[in-house]
């Protein structure tokens, strides 16, 4: 009897063992719901997530960007009272100094929520590249793409290598490890190479055209240790690990960008086997000069990404240089902030900017917080899909680019909301920034913008604060 009844047990697991199999592999296939297996609703207020992937394999969170492909008006706006307490009290931080600006905004309708000295110019630093990468993708397009070529020169033999602008191009000794894949240098010789090879050419006299970007490559509101710092280098149009004479350190950056990414394309040329001149000299390419190779960069929107979460101020110049190009004007910084402003008018954005650089390392730039706060507004709106990457390539409290280094969103105030905010941070001598987009408890995208430039020692506890005040509104 009692093999019998073992018998049966073991009957019975087998079995119950082969339905979960089954009801498993149904689960996987079919995409059944829990309440849609015991017949009960999904709780009320709750609706599925987008289906639609992220068009670019960065990191994301879904609390922050659930509204940008659904309704972004879906939920109510935040109580303004309880929130404008909230703000007014944390803005009286005396860790903000007296000169600030903030702004929230009903990204939906840009309506103001809230709003103190708004409309007052100050110095943005860093998320002046807010700015800089809205223009980049409403005038260049987000699959724009930066080419570096070589042409044929006038004599037989004679070849040109062109910069065009794009400063991730990675030199020989480039690890190729980071987003967005970089264009090589080095991939840039082989095709040369063998373009000449079946020509039979196997002598090139080499020279190097950096005439696309013009006027000075160090602007004027820029302080003389950024350089030998290593926070950026002389803009040019030909430059390869951003100007790094180490990819990947920080410092020192190359006096002349152009001339030291020429020089290493003519040690990969002569690995290809070809015999390159001992001089390499500058020159300007013929008009219609025919092409011999060529690579291009990541698309602009993957290059947006880049500026923002990782706050590239050299990326951010070139872009500034290409929207210059692109609307008509000189590419050089005068050019640059010129046609930013012309790009921000066609959006909608007419007061508020005065921008002198791309990167927001000049002193001399002023943005008022309801510019910086309505630029994030279009960007994040379904009617400009092409500004997406401006949203996108913020960084995400507590876990990317420079709101993930360990020191921001992390006090008892603003810990809870990390993954909720995401935001572009700026920070100079007596300036911290912070601006972006949060998703309010009920729903409502908002996005704002907490701008001081009068800091005695540092403010960054303090615009996590009022941001995370933004998330949980």
């Amino acid at each position: 009897m009692a093999r019998h009844e073992r018998w049966v047990m073991l009957t019975t697991l087998a079995v119950l063992q082969v339905l979960t199999i089954v009801t498993g592999i149904y689960a996987v296939t079919s995409d059944f719901s829990l309440g849609a297996l015991t017949r009960q609703s999904p709780p009320a207020g709750r609706t599925a997530s987008p289906k639609e992937p992220s068009p670019v394999p960065v990191v994301t969170s879904g609390p922050v960007l659930a509204q940008l492909s659904a309704k972004s008006g879906d939920g109510p706006l935040p109580t303004k009272g309880t929130l404008t307490q909230q703000l007014t009290d944390a803005l009286g931080d005396d860790a903000l100094g007296d000169h600030v600006g903030a702004v929230v905004l009903d990204a939906s309708t840009g309506e103001r929520i809230f709003a103190a000295n708004a409309d007052a110019g100050i110095v943005p630093a860093s998320t002046t590249k807010v700015i800089t990468t809205a223009a980049a993708l409403a005038s260049l397009g987000p699959d724009t793409k930066l080419a570096t070529r070589v042409v044929q020169g006038t004599a037989p033999g004679a070849v040109i290598l062109v910069g065009g602008g794009d400063p991730l191009l990675a030199g020989p000794s480039a690890k190729q490890t980071s987003y967005p894949k970089q264009a090589s240098l080095a991939t840039l010789a082989a095709r040369t190479a063998a373009a000449l090879k079946a020509k039979g050419v196997k002598k090139v006299t080499l020279s190097y055209d950096d005439s696309l970007f013009t006027g000075t490559p160090i602007c004027p509101g820029w302080k003389p240790g950024y350089i030998p710092d290593g926070e950026v280098a002389p803009v040019h149009a030909l430059a390869m690990d951003e100007g790094r004479r180490t990819p990947g350190q920080r410092q020192p950056r190359v006096p002349d960008p152009a001339a030291y990414a020429a020089t290493a394309f003519a040690r990969l040329l002569a690995k290809q086997g070809l015999s390159v001149s001992r001089t390499v000299k500058e020159t300007r390419a013929p008009a219609g000069a025919a092409e011999l190779a060529r690579v291009e960069s990541a698309p602009v929107y993957a290059l947006v990404e880049h500026t923002l979460t990782f706050s590239d101020n050299d990326l951010a110049e070139a872009l500034a240089r290409h929207i210059a190009i692109k609307e008509g004007q000189p590419a050089s910084f005068d050019g640059a902030s010129k046609a930013v402003l012309a790009v921000l008018a066609r959006l909608g954005v007419t007061k508020g900017v005065l921008v002198t650089d791309g990167s927001g390392l000049s002193i001399r730039n002023r943005i008022s917080a309801e510019a910086m706060a309505r630029v994030i507004a279009i960007a994040s709106s379904p009617a400009h899909p092409e500004l997406r990457a401006v949203a996108s390539g913020m960084p995400i409290a507590g876990f990317s680019g420079t709101l993930g280094n360990g020191r921001r969103f992390v006090g008892a105030d603003s810990r809870p909301q990390v993954g909720l905010v995401r935001a572009k941070t700026g920070t100079l001598n007596n300036v911290n920034t912070l601006a972006g987009l949060a998703t309010a408890k009920d729903g409502r995208l908002l996005t704002f913008a907490f701008l001081a430039d009068a800091v005695p020692v540092t403010a960054e506890p303090v615009l996590d604060r009022l941001a995370a005040i933004v998330a949980r509104s």
